[in-house]
């Protein structure tokens, strides 16, 4: 069988062969996205994570990618975060610089001044943005390889890098996410940490350990993983490690990777869902009185459906089937199925990614970044995935997959089954973080994604081109809880169709999102209901809505 990098798409090569004019529309077959190099300007932007060999687990995890609206003009900006080479830290000298790259609402960019500064740190992995200090604008919060840093947001002006945030120990961070967990205005931190390595006694190049019969960098297997870490807020830019004291800390360290905000209980307070490599996945269960007890066994979610643990990568989260409680998609490994846990009153979830027809066309991919929207605008959610293999000798004989590797997009229906199809224009890539927005306007989402040894891809969702189909994004600005609004539900109903969001500001994997929330509506022309339930408890509820319009909405005082 061939590998997913040399499989045949009909549709990409008549895309390519007619080119990407009018008339080669996503609704005559071609694929939805349309893939581009990321440039400001003339400048291509490029992510470095070590060398082309991988001979360092440290070089394998790839960039990170966050966005927010910065600079507060009404568009969406991006910041990528940078890493290194082993040859720079070997020579004592800074992380290659991260670089907010401003927006201008039609999905070009352009690059942020001094006063965007981002230099500094040793190897960066990913990042989140809110408001921390809660003065009207998104702050910055990178992870890293070595200590994580905080920027304060000056107003839309500039960063201030917070030179003591209290955010301790000199970890290998992969993902975060911003919430407020124990309900008092501020936002907290959960920070997800991978496992120690040391550039000094590591294994070196030469292959210290096998796979599949070829010489291969070694890990995570064999390393200490290390735990990860809960921050309470101060609302000043300045943290503190509440960890232990919230039961945030499981009896076993594990190898963390991606990290989902959900509340997937609906009891009104911020549950979290923690994806780690090769060990099983966690769901922390917020009791309500900011301390957390680790249910994921018990809810279905840390296993496959076979009880066996999964190499955990990304992580989306969207309501698929309607009901009004969060699902979980997790991306795995080479030879392990991605996994869908549906959410059950009952049970709590169930692994369906199989029935779902998501299972089997994962096998031969290794996936990492991952994304639940409704990218066709059609009414029903549908799952990103973005694919690239840890091992470059993955290409060798005997393998049965391949480095480069097709990204995939599932396209979701009425019977909660899923069809494959061609993601972008692009060729097969190493990817690696991803993160969905509309970055130019147009009402759908776009995809930029990081890849390994080139360019970061910007895919440019078409289906604005589709007749008939209909959209609604809208952000929220609370009065009673703290301004972003994360962790509000919402619900837009159409006739007897709904469809859910939470506001988040993690994309699952090395990755920020934007607050904003986004709805395909199909061909509905209004909007019946959009009910609100703040972080406060208080129910708001707009009827006869406008489609197609981006909504700014405040939470009532009572």
């Amino acid at each position: 069988m061939m590998g997913p990098a040399h499989s045949i798409d009909l549709s990409m090569i008549l895309f390519l062969l007619l080119g990407a004019g009018p008339a080669a529309t996503p609704g005559q077959g071609h694929p939805l996205f349309r893939a581009r190099d990321l440039r400001a300007g003339e400048e291509v932007i490029e992510l470095v994570c070590g060398g082309a060999d991988k001979d360092y687990i440290l070089e394998v995890n790839g960039g990170g990618l966050v966005v927010a609206d910065f600079d507060l003009d009404g568009h969406l900006d991006l910041v990528t975060v940078n890493g290194s080479t082993i040859d720079r830290v070997r020579a004592g000298k800074e992380a290659l610089p991260s670089v907010l790259w401003l927006g201008n609402g039609s999905g070009e960019f352009r690059r942020g001044g001094p006063e965007w500064k981002l230099a500094g740190g040793v190897w960066g992995m990913g990042g989140t943005a809110g408001d921390i200090d809660a003065d009207g604008d998104p702050d910055l919060v990178i992870t890293e390889w070595g200590r994580n840093r905080v920027f304060l947001n000056e107003g839309g002006k500039g960063f201030r890098a917070v030179e003591a945030s209290g955010l301790t120990g000199d970890h290998w961070s992969t993902s975060c996410a911003l919430l407020d967990h124990d309900a008092d205005g501020k936002l907290d931190l959960v920070v997800i940490n991978y496992l120690e390595f040391d550039l000094e006694t590591a294994a070196g190049p030469g292959g210290a350990c096998r796979w599949k019969g070829h010489d291969v960098m070694c890990g995570p297997e064999g390393l200490t993983p290390t735990h990860d870490q809960l921050f309470r807020g101060n609302g000043d830019g300045t943290f503190v490690d509440v960890s232990v004291k919230s039961g945030f800390r499981p009896e076993k360290a594990c190898f963390g990777l991606g990290v989902m905000t959900l509340d997937y209980d609906r009891d009104g307070d911020t549950d979290l869902y923690v994806s780690n490599d090769s060990m099983p996945n966690h769901l922390w269960e917020n009791q309500g009185d900011g301390r957390f007890v680790e249910v994921g066994w018990r809810r279905g979610v840390s296993h496959d459906s076979n009880g066996r643990e999964q190499a955990g990568m990304g992580i989306g989260c969207a309501d698929v089937d309607g009901d009004g409680r969060s699902d979980l998609f997790v991306t795995n490994f080479s030879g392990e199925s991605n996994a869908l846990y549906r959410s059950s009153r009952k049970t709590g979830f169930r692994e369906k990614a199989d029935v779902a027809r998501l299972g089997g066309p994962s096998i031969q991919r290794l996936g990492w970044g991952t994304g639940m929207w409704d990218y066709d605008l059609d009414g029903f959610i549908d799952v990103s995935v973005i694919n690239g293999h840890v091992y470059p000798a993955a290409d060798l004989v005997g393998t049965d997959t391949s480095y480069a590797q097709a990204d995939q997009l599932f396209l979701g229906g009425p019977e909660q089954r899923f069809a494959e199809r061609a993601l972008s224009s692009a060729t097969a890539g190493v990817g690696r973080a991803s993160v969905s927005a509309d970055f130019d306007g147009d009402g759908d989402l776009d995809l930029v994604v990081v890849q390994m040894g080139g360019p970061v891809r910007f895919l440019e969702n078409r289906a604005d081109g589709i007749e008939g189909r209909h959209w609604f994004s809208l952000t929220l600005s609370a009065t009673a809880s703290h301004p972003d609004a994360i962790g509000a539900h919402v619900r837009v109903q159409v006739g007897d169709a709904s469809y859910t969001g939470e506001v988040r500001t993690t994309a699952g994997y090395q990755a920020g999102c934007s607050t904003r929330l986004h709805f395909g509506l199909g061909a509905a022309e209004t909007l019946d209901e959009v009910r609100i339930e703040w972080p406060s408890g208080r129910v708001q509820v707009l009827e006869d809505v406008a489609v197609n319009q981006h909504l700014r909405v405040t939470e009532e005082t009572e």
